[in-house]
């Protein structure tokens, strides 16, 4: 599969591959990355969900890319920024989430990796609204959404992983999304 960049001076975006199994455990296995989405989830099942976000990223269904700190070692993961269409009160919606791991927190790797997949979207005309659902507490999430031009639709329960979140929904018009330093 080729490996397809996109980035800034601070950030590369790469397809995920069956080789980012133990980032996604470290990411969706502990709690203090799951803190804010309900827990952490158990390993088993992880390789499937890796496999299936392979598939679904190689036939174009979704875009599912690894957060790339450097140029230099394509093999260092910061975390993962995604974009996928789903139904949401009887609509297909697009949305996008994000996950940077503890030790790249604060770097704005995240903000960074989201104006990269929003700038794609809008280039390749596909995605149209896109649609973002952070915890209402995950301040800098929520950071990201409103510095990035998101718009505050309000507040809303979610499913995630057979869980019910309290979140805050933005949503922003890709096809008009303006890049912001």
């Amino acid at each position: 599969m080729a490996t397809r960049w996109g980035g800034s001076d601070r950030v590369r975006l790469r397809d995920v591959t069956l080789g980012d199994v133990d980032v996604y455990v470290r990411m969706r296995c502990d709690p203090e990355m799951m803190a804010e989405l309900g827990g952490p989830l158990p390993r088993e099942g992880i390789s499937a969900k890796v496999r299936q976000d392979v598939e679904d990223t190689a036939g174009d269904r979704a875009w599912v890319l690894m957060i790339v700190p450097t140029e230099d070692d394509a093999g260092l993961v910061a975390g993962s920024v995604v974009l996928w269409s789903h139904e949401h009160d009887g609509s297909t919606i697009s949305e996008i989430g994000w996950m940077v791991l503890p030790e790249f927190q604060g770097q704005g790797l995240g903000k960074a990796a989201v104006r990269v997949m929003l700038q794609r979207a809008r280039k390749a005309n596909r995605w149209g609204v896109v649609h973002a659902f952070p915890g209402v507490t995950n301040l800098a999430s929520n950071g990201i959404c409103r510095s990035l031009g998101f718009t505050l639709v309000g507040q809303e329960d979610v499913e995630f992983s057979d869980r019910v979140l309290r979140t805050n929904h933005w949503q922003i018009d890709s096809r008009t999304f303006e890049p912001t330093p």
